[in-house]
Order: C-alpha cells, then sequence, then structure tokens
C-alpha cells in the first residue's frame, strides 16, 4: 500500500500540491485538514464554547465523506463554507483537542489502509501515518504564505489586508507548533521542500522526485 505523507504550516500549499500528485498518480487524495475545519465548522453552527473539550459530544453523530473531491459532512457538502476567515481563525482550537484529534487520526488510519493514498494535514508523517512510504515536509516563507492568500481572497472579490493575513499566520503557526498534542514539527525522515519561490509545478516534480526514488 502506498502512503505519501505531506506535512507543513498553513497556506505552505500542501492541498494544491497533494490534490495535483494524486491525480498524477492515480491515488485517493485525503485532505485531513478539511476533516478539522468541518469538525470546527459543526462547532461554530451549533454555537457551543469551541474552547470546552466537553462540549464535543457531537462527534459520535458526525458523519463525514469525501465524494469526487468535494467534502460531505452529514450529508451536506460543505466544501467552500469551510474555507471560511471565521472556520480558517477557529480551526486550531478543535484540533489541539484529544478528542477530537482520536476521532479523526483513527478515521484516517482506516483509510490509509484500504487504498493507496496521499495525506497532507500538520502530523501526518509523525501522528497518522508514521509508516508512510514517502514524507515531505513543505514550507514557505510567512510573506509568501500571506501573499497567496491574499490574492485567493481578492480573486473571489473578498476585502482584506495582507499585513492582517501575515500576522494571522504567523499566529496560527505559533498555536500549531505549540499544542500539547501533535504540535507541528517535520518529521525525522521527511524530506523539506520549502515552496517560498517555486511555483507550483515546480513543487510538484520536486516531490515526484522523492516519491519516485523511495518507490
Amino acid at each position: 500500500m502506498l502512503k505519501i505523507a505531506i506535512d507543513g504550516p498553513a497556506g505552505s500549499g500542501k492541498s494544491t500540491i497533494s490534490k495535483i500528485i494524486a491525480t498524477k498518480l492515480g491515488i485517493e487524495y485525503i485532505d485531513t485538514g478539511a476533516m478539522y475545519r468541518a469538525i470546527t465548522l459543526k462547532a461554530i453552527q451549533l454555537g457551543i464554547d469551541i474552547d470546552d473539550e466537553s462540549q464535543y459530544h457531537f462527534l459520535e453523530s458526525t458523519s463525514l465523506d469525501i465524494c469526487n473531491g468535494r467534502f460531505i459532512m452529514d450529508g451536506v457538502d460543505v466544501s467552500d463554507e469551510i474555507r471560511s476567515v471565521e472556520v480558517t481563525n477557529a480551526v486550531s482550537t478543535p484540533s489541539k483537542m484529544a478528542k477530537v484529534r482520536e476521532y479523526l487520526v483513527e478515521y484516517q488510519q482506516k483509510i490509509s489502509n484500504s487504498k493507496n493514498c496521499i495525506m497532507d494535514g500538520r502530523d501526518i508523517g509523525t501522528t497518522v501515518l508514521p509508516d508512510a512510504n514517502v514524507k515531505i515536509y513543505l514550507t514557505a516563507s510567512s510573506d509568501a504564505r500571506a501573499r497567496r492568500r491574499y490574492d485567493e481572497l481578492k480573486a473571489k472579490g473578498e476585502e482584506c489586508d495582507l499585513q492582517k493575513i501575515k500576522e494571522d499566520i504567523e499566529q496560527r503557526d505559533y498555536q500549531d507548533m505549540h499544542r500539547d498534542i501533535s504540535p507541528l514539527k517535520q518529521a525525522d525522515d521527511a524530506v523539506l521542500v520549502d515552496s517560498s519561490d517555486m511555483g507550483i509545478d515546480e513543487v510538484v516534480e520536486a516531490i515526484k522526485t522523492v516519491i519516485n526514488k523511495a518507490k
């Protein structure tokens, strides 16, 4: 079974790159970040205190699925809603909770044992798939990541501030790297790829080279 793990900070291009590589290799792309975003979205919709882990009992009745690249939660397509600024700014809170992580990690591991796949997130190579055939740590400077996010939001017609986006990204990095459970870090056997000055095609080729060497 081919298991590819791609970790890295917010905005480093993990999802975009993973989707392209999945298509090129003909394997399943599992967006683990979307799973955490979905749980965050549901918590917000339910109006619970997202800082109170005891209120996440709704996990037991939550269903998640991926269909043709779209993310389905409880039978509803939430692919666009989980990418909102509100969810983006809140997702680090449930992501650091043991109850949420245990629920989703178990789900992710089951998928990886049933099909060839590529997963991206923040603890795939260190926690979710420590036995992955290939591990990549994809990063980029906060300036580069902020500019990408700014351009993405402007393209959607949303008003945004570049400096504020950069500050949010750096705060998110700090939270992800300092959480008690499965903090963001490069696995000892992961290959570092810095995409700050690279185009999408260059990043894809760099990672494909690593994959081919591992085969």
